[in-house]
């Protein structure tokens, strides 16, 4: 089971910096369907989990980015705070610092 978190970084929408989150699980059977523009992020709520996701286009390494997952200004409702974060994710920019 994962917690999924989508975040709108669409400057010119009425929800920039708005997100979205729900659980997926085997459980549930749901999926999360995101579209371009928004920033995609995911703790495992289990041991074990795995997560397979599609993309829209083939993996373009200069359009890789995102928002910090902490970030106070969005104020995602993590399930969990004691997690492991990677070394790129952990030095993502803050909303605010996205589009200077």
């Amino acid at each position: 089971a994962v917690w999924d978190v989508a975040v709108d970084l669409r400057r010119t929408s009425s929800t920039y910096g708005k997100w979205y989150a729900l659980e997926l699980s085997a459980q549930n059977h749901l999926m999360f369907w995101i579209p371009p523009g928004f920033a995609h992020g995911f703790v495992a709520l289990e041991d074990d989990t795995e997560l397979q996701y599609k993309c829209t286009a083939e993996y373009h390494a200069p359009s890789d980015g995102g928002v910090r997952w902490n970030d106070p200004d969005l104020a995602i409702t993590w399930p969990m705070l004691d997690v492991l974060v990677s070394p790129k994710d952990a030095s993502l920019p803050f909303l605010k610092e996205l589009f200077l």
